[in-house]
């Protein structure tokens, strides 16, 4: 009977850690926007700009360890189109903090 009470914890716990994780994209999703829109507007020199969300997903931290601790962050992919140009911008959000950064997905060579 404790196994299956064990058992049952887990998945209980796992479902409400995913609903979380649900909850928090949904809850940073405006702020991702506005971090993409604002700096699409500025690289491309245009106000008239549609976002669109293309994905998004919770993220682990890169770093854990007994002495490293990390920040759990959303991570959404966003397509920002306006004034005949197109760009897409990864923005993070991380958890616990109140604003997020839109970062250029092009890797520099």
């Amino acid at each position: 009977m404790s196994q299956r009470n064990v058992a049952l914890a887990a998945i209980t716990t796992a479902v409400v850690a995913c609903a979380s994780q649900q909850q928090m994209l949904a809850d940073k999703q405006e702020m991702a926007i506005q971090a993409a829109t604002a700096r699409a507007q500025f690289e491309m020199n245009c106000q008239q700009t549609t976002a669109s969300v293309l994905s998004s997903e919770m993220t682990q931290p890169a770093l854990e360890g007994p002495y490293v601790g990390g920040v759990e962050r959303a991570e959404y992919t966003i397509g920002v189109a306006g004034c005949d140009q197109r760009k897409t911008f990864i923005v993070i959000c991380p958890e616990g903090g109140n604003g997020c950064f839109a970062a250029d997905p092009r890797v520099s060579q």
